[in-house]
């Protein structure tokens, strides 16, 4: 029987990975329209996005089934529920890559100012997700405290965005579009913290928010 448990431990694994890894290309097909590439990348990331959605809710079905089915030992219920809180972060980033996805294919902004730290920004928030996942793979703490910190980082980009498009003359539509893109991957970052406290409290039980 624990046999079968773990072998249901580690599919629950792979399939958290698996949706990590979607989440990742749906932002980095973002930072690639950003770039330039708007048309068929930001169509992809809409279809990413309905695919993350239904690995979702296939998780937390099996999730379900193995605190009902099963009586995991206090490691193992703090791993489940802790994958239960992990796929409604990572579902939250598909769909905020979708929303910058259908901003930058309808919309006409400029996406090329090199004033604004738009694509490095985005990068980070890519750097933290990967952190993140191999930081839950890897069972490492330090690794998931590394990512959580770097969120720092992320707002700090943000700030600079809205102080530089600020000082724009007129703050036209496009300003506003560039700073509503901006907030989506501050979001982002947020979850990927999220995530990476996860992980640090499926390991230890605790949650390293309520430190800070």
């Amino acid at each position: 029987m624990r046999e079968y448990y773990e072998k249901q431990l580690e599919d629950l694994n792979k399939q958290l990975i698996s949706m990590g890894n979607a989440c990742q290309k749906s932002i980095e097909i973002t930072i690639r329209a950003l770039k330039g590439s708007r048309q068929s990348l930001t169509w992809e990331v809409s279809e990413l996005c309905d695919k993350i959605c239904h690995m979702e809710r296939e998780i937390e079905e099996k999730c379900m089934k193995l605190l009902l089915l099963q009586q995991p030992v206090a490691s193992d219920l703090r791993k489940i529920s802790s994958a239960l809180k992990i796929v409604t972060d990572m579902e939250r980033i598909g769909i905020q890559a979708g929303d910058i996805g259908e901003m930058i294919l309808t919309g006409e902004t400029d996406l090329s100012d090199s004033q604004i730290p738009l694509k490095e920004m985005a990068e980070e928030t890519v750097h933290m997700l990967k952190d993140s996942m191999k930081a839950f793979l890897r069972e490492d703490l330090d690794l998931a405290r590394q990512t959580m910190a770097r969120d720092d980082r992320v707002d700090s980009l943000f700030l600079e965005i809205k102080r530089e498009l600020s000082k724009k003359p007129g703050k036209d539509g496009s300003a506003i579009d560039l700073v509503i893109i901006a907030k989506y991957y501050e979001r982002i970052g947020d979850h990927a913290e999220n995530i990476a406290d996860w992980v640090i409290y499926s390991i230890t039980g605790e949650h390293e928010k309520v430190k800070k």
